[in-house]
């Protein structure tokens, strides 16, 4: 099984090693800090964890082999240490690296150099904060395509009673609703005569930009 790389064991990097271990991944870890290197060891969130110098290019080539095809750069506060490890693991033959940025040129700098995809973790979360003040009810689970993300919807209150023919959504929102879920379970699927109920919960395919819209009707 290929391992997974994790360098930097900030928050961020914590989080992401700890994710990938719990899930059944082979994880090793590296910190310049001993401490976040033994902390990661006794909370027992990853495979291996060890102290490294990550501008040292000789120490990383020693510690790093065959048995990695994935990595995760976590260092995005010091964009000179970010950029190197990037390079030194694109030499090394490493398929995927993922790494943490903290602006949109750090980000581009590293695309460049080698970085499959930049992740912006405070980015994201300040947006996901703000709109979890704006539309408290929408929950936004993952990027479907450009234009399509698929939403978790707490039903309005208007739609109580009404069937999907006639809430029309699709034609309003270009909104497709995938599933209906109440306390017992889950409708995947439902027909155009389906009810909606006050409680309901409904996972949708909606536009991205006509769910702004659809948030600010209906007042979630």
């Amino acid at each position: 099984m290929a391992g997974y790389l994790v360098i930097g064991l900030g928050t961020f990097g914590r989080s992401v090693a700890q994710t990938l271990y719990e899930n059944g991944k082979m994880v090793l870890a590296i910190d310049q800090r001993d401490e976040r290197v033994q902390k990661v060891i006794d909370d027992e969130i990853v495979s291996d964890a060890i102290t490294l110098d990550v501008t040292d290019e000789n120490s990383i080539k020693k510690v790093i082999n065959d048995d990695f095809d994935t990595a995760f750069v976590c260092i995005g506060d010091n964009t000179q240490s970010s950029v190197f490890v990037t390079v030194i693991l694109k030499e090394m033959g490493i398929k995927t690296i993922i790494c943490k940025a903290k602006n949109e040129l750090q980000g581009k700098i590293l695309k460049k150099i080698g970085a499959t995809s930049v992740v912006y973790p405070e980015e994201t979360m300040a947006k996901e904060t703000a709109l979890g003040v704006i539309r408290p009810n929408i929950t936004e689970h993952f990027k479907f395509s450009e234009k399509y993300r698929v939403f978790e919807i707490k039903a309005p209150k208007d739609f109580n009673g009404k069937n999907l023919i006639e809430l029309n959504l699709r034609n309003k929102y270009e909104m497709n609703i995938i599933g209906i879920k109440d306390e017992k379970e889950l409708n995947i699927m439902p027909l155009p005569n389906t009810i909606i109920r006050e409680n309901n919960v409904l996972l949708v395919i909606a536009n991205i930009e006509k769910m702004t819209l659809f948030g600010k009707k209906y007042v979630l």
